[in-house]
């Protein structure tokens, strides 16, 4: 039996059909792994508080005795940053943080979720290993900005000129995140 499992999160306005996030989560259920890839409310005016209650309600459902992996993008970056803040205990193997918003620009649609918490200590304990993906010409997020994220002291990959990495940067199928969903712990670090 597969004790795998896999939690997607999205950010501001969902994923949609054509996005990696559902490509993803397609590909892993095809692959036979457990995919909790739920759809929060409100999504375009979300609500921090709204939205951590409906995470800790899908995490609640995730076996117990699963390696579950953690796959954010945008503002579902944001959203695992803020459920880990407070918590003193390990729930994924791993994270891996898609395109977060800049932590200093103020979204008007989701206000609730500034200021960023941006805390080694809790994002390390949440999960054994967390990676930080950003795009050198993100719009969300300058280069200037990602800093923000590199002073945690995880690792990060930036990778050259890939938009917000969503739909409108041409990314509905992503190989590369599915090879690193797939690749075992001992690989992913690494990265």
């Amino acid at each position: 039996m597969n004790r795998q499992s896999f939690l997607i999160l999205h950010g501001l306005g969902g994923s949609g059909q054509d996005h990696w996030q559902t490509w993803l989560a397609e590909k892993l259920t095809t692959q036979g792994f457990n995919v909790y890839y739920p759809t929060f409310s409100n999504f375009d005016f979300p609500n921090k508080k709204i939205w951590l209650k409906e995470l800790d309600e899908v995490l609640g459902r995730v076996p117990k005795d699963h390696q579950l992996t953690v796959i954010t993008h945008s503002l579902g970056c944001l959203l695992w940053l803020h459920y880990t803040a407070h918590l003193n205990k390990t729930l994924a193997s791993r994270a891996i943080l898609v395109a977060p918003p800049s932590p200093r620009v103020v979204l008007s649609e989701a206000k609730s979720f500034f200021p960023v918490p941006l805390e080694r200590k809790s994002l390390s304990l949440a999960a054994k290993e967390t990676l930080f993906i950003h795009s050198s010409n993100d719009p969300y997020c300058s280069l200037e900005d990602a800093n923000f994220y590199k002073n945690i002291g995880l690792p990060t990959i930036t990778f050259p000129n890939m938009g917000h990495i969503n739909t409108a940067s041409g990314h509905g199928e992503w190989g590369w995140i599915l090879e690193q969903c797939l690749i075992s712990e001992k690989s992913a670090v690494g990265v």
